[in-house]
This record gives structure tokens, sequence and C-alpha cells, in this order.
């Protein structure tokens, strides 16, 4: 006698069938194998995808090849980045989606909704910046010494494109101490901290000497060291830190806080940055990266295993 299961076994798999009928062509299509890259499947379907994110991102439609080409970088990314140990998890993924959202003042969820609607899956755009993460590491991490900027060559540039010449200054590296004076408080508590405080001035000789002191001390507090160059500081505050011996603290001063100085932990020659400066060392920085970046590209790839279907 045959079982129920075996007889509606043959009714199952017609069911089955006509719904893939019912889907049409374009279903299976879809999950098609186009291209194999080391021994890892692009379909019809992850083109697909990945065509509307390249619309939606750029506003321009690419070209197939285009897309497959981008999609089998991403994939040769991966495992040259796994060859190295670098692997992002999903959680790691998942904390760079969200930062996009932030930077878009959106949710992560309301992101997710944003791309459903143009018909992508989340799952598309955190593959690129899976891809995006693990290149990046890869690049700056094996190549640091090429993708270096010297500043010499910064200031050559600068000198070039606008005449502007290289300028020396002095940097300062310092730690801002802060005797507590509470808001209201009587004229003689905040002369008696004043006091305190040019004690204080005579006996520190080195910041390891300020921050031992004063992490140590009531109502009293030293923060993380700064470290500010001459065009980023006024006149006046120059004035007191170059009359300033390097170790030793500067007058004290009462502000809001309470009474202030700035041990001086260091002073040194420097050439001054201007924003024309940086804007130039991030442009050479970008055009070394991104010729590193291709030839680097071009070597795993050939490497790999690729494979059209």
């Amino acid at each position: 006698m045959t079982t129920p299961s075996r007889a509606y076994r043959p009714l199952l798999l017609a069911f089955c069938a006509g719904l893939l009928l019912l889907a049409g062509p374009s279903a299976a299509r879809a999950q098609s194998i186009v291209v194999m890259v080391n021994g890892e499947p692009i379909t019809d379907f992850d083109i697909e995808q990945r065509t509307k994110l390249d619309v939606l991102s750029s506003h321009k439609t690419p070209t197939r090849q285009e897309v497959i080409n981008e999609l089998i970088d991403e994939k040769v990314k991966l495992k040259e980045g796994k060859k190295f140990g670098i692997d992002p998890s999903a959680s790691d993924i998942d904390q760079s989606y969200g930062g996009m959202a932030s930077r878009m003042r959106i949710s992560p969820d309301q992101l997710t909704k944003s791309l459903e609607v143009k018909g992508i899956r989340p799952e598309t755009l955190k593959s690129r910046m899976k891809a995006e993460m693990v290149w990046t590491s890869l690049v700056r991490g094996r190549y640091k010494e090429r993708l270096q900027v010297g500043e010499r060559d910064v200031a050559a540039a600068v000198q070039a494109q606008t005449g502007e010449m290289q300028v020396e200054g002095i940097e300062y590296k310092m730690q801002p101490i802060v005797l507590v004076v509470p808001r209201g408080s009587p004229q003689a508590l905040v002369e008696a901290r004043h006091k305190e405080a040019e004690t204080y001035r005579q006996r520190i000789a080195s910041c390891e000497e300020a921050n031992s002191l004063f992490r140590s001390t009531a109502n009293a507090t030293i923060r993380d060291s700064v470290t500010k160059t001459t065009a980023e500081l006024p006149e006046a505050l120059r004035k007191i830190l170059d009359d300033t011996p390097v170790g030793h603290l500067t007058p004290p001063e009462l502000t809001k806080q309470g009474i202030e100085m700035v041990a001086l932990c260091s002073r040194k020659p420097t050439m001054i940055d201007t924003p024309k400066k940086r804007e130039m060392r991030e442009k050479m920085y970008a055009e070394k990266y991104e010729k590193t970046s291709k030839a680097y590209l071009q070597e795993v790839r050939k490497a790999a295993m690729i494979e059209y279907r």
C-alpha cells in the first residue's frame, strides 16, 4: 500500500513547478551564474541589484560589463583581505551602515526602507561597503611608506601653484590646568587659589611633575595634551608661551572655570600649516592612493580565477 506522503509527492512537485512557471522566466534567469571568481558565483540577480545601487549612488546607468567588473573587483578584494587576515565582522558592517545612515541624518531602518523602495536589498549596499573597508585597510596597511607625502613636496607644489612661500613657525605642546573656583565664591577664596597657583608655578619644572601633582590634587584638573602651531594661536597667548620656560606653567588667569594655567611641554620650530597646504597634501595623498590601489588591484586580478559562463 502506498503511503500518503509518497502519494502526494508528485502533486507537490507539480505545484512547485507551477509556481516557477507563474513567476515567469525572469525569476529563473535572475539566479543564473554569469561569472565564477575564485570559485564564487556572480549571478544575474547580483548584477541587477548592483546596477540599481550604482544608479542610485551616481545618477548614471553603468553598462552591464562595468557592473560585472565592479563585482569581480570586490570578489578579489575580499579574497585578498582574507589572505592577510582582514575580514570585517557582521557587526563591523552594521556599524558602518549605521554611520552612513547617521551622516544622512536618518536611522538605519529608514535607510533600509529607502533602499527597498528602489528595489535594492540592504545586503547589496553592505557588500559594497565591506569590500571598500577591506581594500582601504589593505592598501593603507601594505603600502604605508609609499603613500607618505613629504612636507617639502607639499610646500613646493603650493609654491608652484600659488607662489605662497613656506613659512616657519613654532609648534607648542601644552596641557591646560584648572584650579576649580565655584561660581559666586568670595574674593578671599579666589585670592587663596591664585596664591596656590603661584606656589605650583615655582614647584613645577616638567609636564611629568604637573601630571603627577594635579591628578592627585583635590579641586584641580589637568587635561590631555594639545598641540598648536603659531598660526592657530592668538598673538597674546603666543607671547605668554614664548616667555614661559619649557616644563613650567604660564601665569595664572581667572576664568569661568576657576584659576587656569598651561603647562608648556615642548616648543619647537615647524613649518606653518595653511588651508592651502592641507588641501594640497590631501590631494597628493589621494593621487598616490589611487595610483597604488589601481596597480595593486590589477595584480590581484591577474592572479584570480575568472570564468565567464
